[in-house]
């Protein structure tokens, strides 16, 4: 009878192994990996004027965070791509700043709903209530893409890509050798219905807790994109499945 103890013990030890494994890094609330950042954004007064200028005093109150997990593609340089972006909000909509490092800009996929991953983009990850979990054809979760005409499109519920302009507003400038990129974002709950008259975004509030990531696909002059960068970590698995999965989401927390 020990022995068999013995046994069913380092059976299950095995099999507490193989699911460490293969599922390496789900954090205690089963919805979100571990070693997610948190990001506290600063509550601004006025709303930045989005214009690729960020010359307002409230982006000074903002921490940056970088833009360093490379996701997809070969070693890069620092002349190839640098990231990092910060954070505001006000009641209506939270407001980004990014600031890019990237020595070509290419924009060679005319139609906005082809091949967007493939040309140089700011995509941005928001899960209105850190639920984590699967969304790829559902708005549990919304992955923008920003392109460099200022566009903002993800996959629709009809497993189409659609255009969610109307969430967003997006400018950039040249700024020397760097893109200052600024957006502004309504926050849409999980009932979003595309193609519906009625959606309203919701008001935002001191202590509201989002998911949050946020990425750029960098292409250098093929008709792929070279390299992936993002905010988090993707342990396991595909490390590009953010379009997808929530849960590697950071989470964001609305400060004062």
């Amino acid at each position: 009878m020990a022995n068999n103890k013995f046994i069913d013990f380092g059976l299950m030890i095995v099999i507490v192994l193989i699911t460490l494994i293969m599922f390496p890094a789900y954090a205690a609330d089963n919805n979100h990996y571990q070693g997610r950042s948190n990001y506290f954004a600063p509550f601004a007064k006025h709303a930045p004027k989005v214009d690729g200028v960020a010359n307002e005093s409230v982006w000074q109150l903002a921490k940056w965070q970088p833009l360093d997990q490379r996701w997809l593609g070969p070693e890069y340089s620092k002349e190839d791509f640098q990231g990092r972006y910060k954070i505001v909000w006000t009641p209506s909509k939270l407001y980004l700043l990014a600031e890019i490092v990237d020595d070509i800009l290419i924009d060679s996929h005319r139609d906005p709903l082809k091949q967007y991953w493939d040309d140089d983009c700011l995509e941005i990850f928001l899960d209105e209530d850190f639920s984590g979990g699967e969304h790829q054809f559902n708005h549990n979760a919304f992955a923008y893409h920003f392109s460099l005409d200022n566009q903002a499109i993800d996959i629709g519920t009809d497993k189409q890509a659609q255009s969610y302009t109307h969430h967003v507003e997006s400018r950039w400038q040249q700024q020397g050798e760097k893109l200052i990129w600024e957006l502004s974002i309504d926050i849409y709950t999980d009932e979003y219905k595309d193609g519906a008259t009625d959606n309203q975004p919701i008001v935002l509030t001191a202590g509201k807790v989002m998911g949050l990531m946020v990425a750029y696909c960098d292409n250098d002059g093929s008709d792929l994109r070279e390299n992936f960068i993002g905010s988090e970590s993707a342990p396991g698995g595909e490390p590009d499945r953010g379009w997808k999965d929530a849960g590697l989401f950071g989470k964001l927390i609305l400060s004062q």
